[in-house]
């Protein structure tokens, strides 16, 4: 990353084919669009580049810093978007309505619009501990939070979860 603050293209060639993927998944996980996470994780790596003079070795590592530009570049975009928490509700009822249980695909994208319906801190915090693999410490860090409010977040989207999703547990 110090090879990319001195702006060597190479470096950044590197840099974007160890992280691309990784941050690519993770923008899609908190969207849920293939479109916007391509688009966001484009503009993460434009940051990035651009702006790679602000990122300090020794406080932050990369990967927080850069997995915090994509998160806010999704919460930029929620924001702009008011109301899809609603929807992403709303269609979580209309799924679990008369949904057979052996239906995987609808079964699917009622998590779907489960996690999307999520707050924003409890769907970062389920996605990167559970679908990135990160430590609790890691994406405490990340989020800014100490451990133990992260652990909070995390029972918290559980929680939420496998309310919403009860229906296909039971049926």
């Amino acid at each position: 990353m110090i090879r990319v603050q001195r702006k060597d293209t190479s470096a950044f060639s590197v840099l974007l084919g160890r992280h691309s993927a990784a941050i690519h998944a993770f923008v899609f996980r908190l969207t849920g669009n293939a479109a916007d996470a391509e688009d966001f994780t484009q503009e993460t790596f434009l940051r990035v580049w651009s702006r790679a003079d602000t990122w300090r070795p020794g406080r932050v590592k990369f990967t927080t810093w850069a997995y915090r530009i994509a998160r806010n570049l999704c919460i930029d975009a929620w924001r702009s978007r008011r109301g899809s928490a609603a929807d992403a509700e709303t269609d979580v009822e209309e799924l679990a309505g008369d949904v057979p249980s052996d239906d995987a695909g609808r079964t699917r994208r009622a998590l779907e619009a489960a996690l999307a319906a999520l707050p924003e801190r409890q769907r970062t915090a389920l996605v990167l501990c559970h679908h990135q693999g990160w430590s609790n410490r890691e994406a405490a860090q990340m989020l800014d939070v100490s451990v133990d409010a992260l652990e909070s977040l995390l029972s918290r989207a559980r929680r939420s979860l496998r309310k919403t999703l009860a229906p296909y547990r039971e049926a």
